[in-house]
């Protein structure tokens, strides 16, 4: 069977095998804990982790039974780190191996930037940049990963400024460290997800590699990724997995029924005078690309997205909401993972999430440079 998740050779297909190598991991910002799980599977332990979303944070109790103690709920505004070291364990000097977390990205998401507010930065959310940097000031773990979206990075009046003080206060903490785009796809993972990872460690000592890429494809107008292998498709990915129908899979809204002559692979532009549509029912580039996009099975799943509206894919070529074992799959969380809450929040969970198969590649460079 096609197998994405196991790090060695496993007992069954779609588990995990953990081995705790490199030491205790804390985690911020956890999430369902996509970031943590390929931490996991890199050889740390993630001791302790902070999620103020109790969905979230019971998927995190529910899947990380090593935790040192139950995961904290509380803004990370409001938590001394001595409290952390706590929670992870660590008693006087002791420090952790390594910090984790994606701060939430809200101020600097694309597909809100059209937004006046948004573009200015006026947003609290991108103070939790700076919960970031106070955390690994004073924990001084050996080494860090800050995972954020890609759009961090951009050149303009909210992204930029954003980046660069986040770098100044890395090295005001005293750490050294590299940046690059990755795209989850070109790592292996059945979605094209491009994502921003900083990685560091303490001026002095070895300085992290980013994963170069194991696969490739095309992605947008050009070819993504590098090695010898094609991306890994929706279809390899789904392939051979059964799911079971669910109430909110169907798809509904102003234009829910027009989904079922798209094409695979197409979106709300079948629909355009420009590609020859007899009875056009939208003007070119009206809305966004993810408008009625259906998957194709032969190329990896465009970017699911946490919170999508009514009409807003990716939808399973089956004219259908992806179930959540899909997502699992798209994402590269073992099939035995399980996630709390409703249907929606469960989507939020998987659309926030670092795909597991990523993060491993990305612990793994840092796990080498710090031996």
């Amino acid at each position: 069977m096609f197998d994405l998740w196991s790090t060695q050779e496993a007992s069954e297909p779609g588990r995990i095998e953990r081995v705790t190598v490199h030491g205790v991991a804390i985690s911020l910002f956890s999430g369902a804990g996509g970031l943590d799980l390929g931490a996991e599977q890199a050889g740390f332990h993630t001791a302790a982790a902070v999620e103020i979303n109790d969905d979230a944070a019971d998927t995190m109790e529910k899947n990380f039974p090593g935790l040192a103690s139950p995961v904290v709920r509380q803004s990370i505004l409001d938590i001394p780190t001595k409290e952390l070291l706590r929670a992870a364990g660590l008693k006087g000097r002791e420090r952790p191996e390594l910090l984790i977390g994606g701060p939430p990205c809200t101020p600097f998401s694309k597909s809100g930037f059209w937004l006046e507010w948004k573009r200015e930065g006026l947003d609290p959310d991108a103070s939790l940049l700076q919960c970031y940097t106070r955390v690994l000031a004073e924990a001084r773990p050996r080494a860090f990963i800050l995972e954020n979206v890609y759009a961090l990075t951009y050149r303009n009046k909210a992204s930029r400024p954003a980046f660069q003080r986040l770098l100044q206060e890395v090295d005001e903490a005293g750490y050294h460290c590299q940046w690059k785009v990755l795209n989850a796809a070109d790592h292996g993972v059945p979605q094209l997800r491009p994502r921003l990872f900083v990685v560091g460690t303490p001026k002095g000592t070895p300085l992290p590699d980013l994963p170069e890429a194991t696969h490739s494809g095309q992605w947008e107008r050009r070819t993504s990724g590098g090695g010898g292998r094609p991306h890994v498709t929706a279809g390899e990915a789904l392939a051979g997995l059964v799911t079971a129908s669910e109430p909110e899979e169907t798809v509904r809204g102003r234009w829910g029924h027009l989904l079922a002559d798209i094409p695979p692979g197409e979106n709300y532009l079948f629909y355009t005078a420009e590609r020859g549509h007899p009875d056009p029912v939208f003007e070119w580039r009206s809305r966004y690309w993810s408008f009625l996009l259906k998957l194709s099975p032969d190329r990896p799943s465009p970017t699911i997205q946490a919170q999508p509206g009514p009409n807003v894919g990716p939808f399973h070529w089956e004219n259908r909401r992806l179930r959540v074992p899909e997502l699992r799959r798209l994402f590269t969380f073992p099939d035995d993972f399980s996630f709390v809450g409703r249907r929606a929040s469960v989507q939020a969970q998987v659309g926030n999430a670092v795909p597991p198969l990523l993060a491993r590649h990305v612990v793994g460079c840092v796990a080498q440079a710090i031996g």
